[in-house]
């Protein structure tokens, strides 16, 4: 059906096509509740054991204890739930919501409707500063000047002509095409103003095509999740091992299988450590907000171990490396070229040309150079005339002048006539020779290898009336003004870390390739392999691309399809990769990627759905304060679990020890509580609070394949742990020959509280002062159990509950010398050999 222009559908054909092709809406990730969240955080491995802890220790232990531990898993899970559904409130904040009314005509009157009631075949009345709801194809009306960056990440705009009568256009045509009459969904015009026809709404637009291709990418589990699930597996496989070789070897040695099994079944549990989950979930809380007092906000916890084991950072070069705004960056006139420098006064014939440009730029600008002609010329205090008032008559870009001409007069003057716009375009107002057009067609080319936005000047003075076509005038060439996307100031620092941290920073754009190595070199990247262009990766195999990916780092004119295929390759290649963001266009590879990192303020919301993290302020430098924090959560994490596993190994042998050698119990299920009880917050609060190592972004990332929790940390947790063993079965053994039975269990629990508390200050203070502020959590949980332990010992009712005696001096000294020895031999080993280190530099 061919619609009238200026009349447009009448009401009942809209109203049927809204029902035929639905409402103008983009697919979008329903808002996760709080029974969603508590849903996804209670299917993770670590919690279902947790979990699953508590309720074995409510069925088959001690009443206190499964109390105990069901009160840590509620605090545990209720703080991750908290932190997510804090972070779905802030994400909720943060939408931009499409533009609520759309101006359009219908049975030949204009009137305003909402947006998602658009209809193909509407026509659409579009003006500056309004952003497109459907995509569209101009009709009638000026040359829009249009913002495509949000699809294209292409910073500058493009023009967009009306289409001739006889022009059906292209079926799928794509954004990014500078002199296209079609109109794309969610970018923006600058200038002009028009009558557009909507051809594509909702999920058939080319916003909700690049929407719904995330549907069909999979999320892969971080390497955080894949190590939770191991350690479920090889946790449970132990703790059933251990209860068989306790059930057996008390059945067998006393005579009581019944008694047996009961032991057996009790050591189990107590053997499960409960701590792993509760120590990863809380960890990732305080991780990510510690992120969140970073301007960094969390959406999936877990990607913040992975986070510090990314090894290449792919960068979008618009909103990300560069401010996503334009600025003049240099003036050239037959005098001479000038490069813009605040601390340098703007005179001469570089100010007269700022002047005229200034002249031709809008009033109250929409486009982005129009505000950087204006901003510049008031820094420069150019003349009034440049900035105050309104111009007497102005033509709009069309598409036989590529140019915006404004005319001003003031009392008792000419005429003056300001033109700016296309080169070419200038060159023809001027009339100039081809021998001229062809000497500034080199400076034009020249500007454009440095990564500038090229546009031409042009002036004439009129004494009458001006003429109604500026074609008609003859101009006067005025000069050329680049423009350029400046850097963001805090990018070279930021990448500079990146690299001494071993993490390759790509630089993915959709920009000319020529502004995209400028931009890549201004900012520290390693451009020596050139510049890879999104056409050249159609052409490649998958296999040719992964090759090439080995030494390029800057790509151009990439379109979405492309960008995500970059992704997959770096994957294939065995990176870690993390994406940054803002536009639609990055939502797939957001999405692909390791860990997605979207822009919070310049972002698209699809963007922010498809991303793991969201930079509230959008600086790059929070990214690489994210991977140091990544990488200190990783080392404090596996020096906890370590911990955790090492403790457990003095509970486990001091059950099986005395059975097999015929002495008097020595744990009981309350020695076990108190044991969890000094081991939570320990894990829990004072691994976390340890500072990243100094040197933490000075050496490379970790392997891919490296675990969180392997062989070598299990080796040293076992020699740890039976160091612990071994002192406090030694006093046990020793202290049952010289004193009563109650005192020497006294004796030997307080060896083991100690020794634990001792080991646990040497695996977490890897470096700095036993006193520094951040151990301040230590000193209190160790204050508060020594207090108790105390308490137990000396006031004898509960020391009668606990079976315990206190030990008099000597045996005192004996419990405090092998506490020491027992659980601070790694950080002695660890002090000499830094000692060494230092001794050899």
């Amino acid at each position: 059906m061919t619609v009238e222009l200026l009349r447009g559908l009448d009401e009942a054909e809209a109203a049927a096509r809204l029902v035929a092709v639905g409402p103008n809406e983009l697919p979008h990730a329903s808002r996760r509740g709080l029974a969603g969240i508590l849903g996804e955080t209670l299917r993770e491995p670590m919690f279902l054991l947790l979990v699953g802890a508590a309720v074995l220790y409510l069925v088959l232990g001690d009443l206190g204890e499964g109390l105990f531990l069901t009160a840590g898993a509620l605090a545990s899970v209720g703080l991750v739930v908290l932190q997510e559904a804090r972070s779905e409130r802030a994400l909720s904040a943060l939408r931009d919501l499409a533009q609520p009314l759309a101006r359009i005509i219908r049975g030949g009157v204009e009137r305003q409707v909402a947006a998602r009631d658009l209809v193909p075949d509407d026509l659409l009345l579009i003006g500056e500063g309004e952003r497109l709801p459907a995509d569209a194809r101009l009709v009638a009306g000026e040359v829009l000047t249009v913002d495509e960056s949000a699809l294209t990440g292409e910073s500058a705009p493009v023009t967009k002509p009306p289409a001739a009568p006889d022009d059906v256009g292209a079926p799928n045509p794509a954004p990014g095409a500078d002199g296209s009459p079609d109109l794309f969904a969610g970018t923006l015009v600058v200038r002009g103003q028009g009558v557009a026809r909507i051809t594509r709404t909702g999920p058939r637009s080319a916003l909700g095509q690049i929407g719904a291709s995330l549907a069909a990418i999979d999320h892969e589990p971080t390497p955080l999740q894949k190590t939770a699930g191991r350690l479920v597996a090889i946790l449970g496989a132990l703790a059933l091992g251990f209860c068989a070789l306790v059930a057996v070897a008390y059945g067998w040695l006393r005579d009581d299988w019944i008694g047996g099994v009961l032991a057996g079944v009790t050591v189990a549990i107590s053997l499960i450590p409960e701590e792993f989950p509760m120590v990863l979930a809380v960890f990732l809380a305080l991780g990510a907000w510690r992120l969140a007092t970073h301007q960094v906000l969390t959406r999936r916890s877990a990607v913040i171990e992975t986070l510090g084991g990314a090894t290449v950072l792919c960068v979008d070069k618009t909103g990300t490396l560069t401010e996503n705004q334009m600025r003049v960056a240099r003036l050239w006139t037959e005098a001479g070229d000038v490069g813009v420098d605040a601390a340098r006064p703007i005179d001469g014939a570089a100010g007269d040309l700022l002047e005229l440009a200034a002249l031709a730029s809008a009033v109250r600008p929409v486009d982005p150079m129009d505000k950087a002609v204006r901003h510049l010329s008031m820094d420069a205090m150019v003349d009034g005339a440049a900035t105050q008032g309104e111009p007497e008559r102005a033509w709009p870009l069309r598409p036989e002048l590529l140019a915006v001409v404004q005319v001003w007069r003031r009392a008792g003057e000419a005429r003056i006539a300001a033109a700016k716009g296309a080169p070419e375009a200038i060159f023809n107002l001027c009339r100039l020779p081809a021998a001229e057009i062809a000497r500034l067609q080199a400076v034009v080319e020249d500007y454009a290898r440095q990564g500038l936005r090229v546009l031409g000047v042009a002036s004439a003075r009129v004494e009458g009336d001006f003429a109604d076509d500026p074609r008609a005038v003859a101009f006067t060439f005025g000069g050329l003004i680049g423009f350029i996307d400046p850097l963001r100031r805090d990018v070279p620092q930021a990448l500079a870390e990146a690299r001494a941290a071993g993490v390759a920073v790509v630089m993915i754009t959709g920009d000319h390739p020529a502004t995209a190595l400028a931009i890549a070199k201004a900012a520290g990247l390693d451009t020596s392999a050139g510049v890879l262009l999104g056409s050249e990766i159609e052409e490649l195999s998958f296999a040719a691309l992964r090759e090439r990916l080995r030494g390029v780092r800057v790509f151009a004119r990439i379109a979405p399809a492309q960008k995500l295929r970059l992704v997959e390759a770096l994957k294939a290649n065995g990176e870690v990769v993390a994406m940054t963001g803002d536009g639609v266009n990055d939502a797939p590879a957001l999405e692909a990627a390791h860990i997605g990192i979207a822009m919070g303020k310049k972002g698209t919301d699809v963007a922010r759905e498809a991303a793991d993290l969201v930079l509230l302020d959008d600086s790059f430098a929070s990214i690489v304060g994210g991977v140091r924090l990544g990488r200190r959560i990783f080392t404090n994490l596996r020096r906890a679990l370590t911990y955790v596993t090492a403790i457990h190994v003095p509970i486990a042998g001091l059950a099986l020890a005395p059975i097999l050698l015929g002495l008097p119990s020595l744990l009981f299920p309350m020695h076990v509580v108190l044991m969890e009880l000094a081991i939570d917050p320990i894990c829990a609060l004072v691994f976390e609070a340890e500072p990243s190592e100094a040197r933490a972004m000075k050496r490379p990332p970790r392997r891919r394949d490296e675990p969180l929790f392997g062989w070598k940390q299990i080796g040293l947790a076992l020699l740890q742990g039976l160091a612990v063993l071994g002192g406090v079965l030694g006093v046990y053994i020793w202290a049952l020959r010289n004193y009563p039975e109650a005192q020497a269990r006294g004796a030997a629990f307080t060896t083991l509280v100690l020794g634990n508390l001792i080991l646990a200050l040497a695996d977490a203070a890897a470096s700095g002062k036993l006193l520094s502020p951040h151990r301040r959590a230590y000193w209190i949980i160790a204050s508060a159990i020594a207090a108790l332990l105390a308490v137990i010992l000396s006031v004898a009712p509960v020391a009668a509950v606990f079976k315990v005696a206190a030990p008099d001096p000597i045996l005192t000294i004996v419990v405090l010398v092998t506490a020491m020895l027992s659980g601070g031999w790694t950080a002695g080993l660890s002090r000499l050999r830094s000692f060494e280190q230092t001794r050899r530099k």
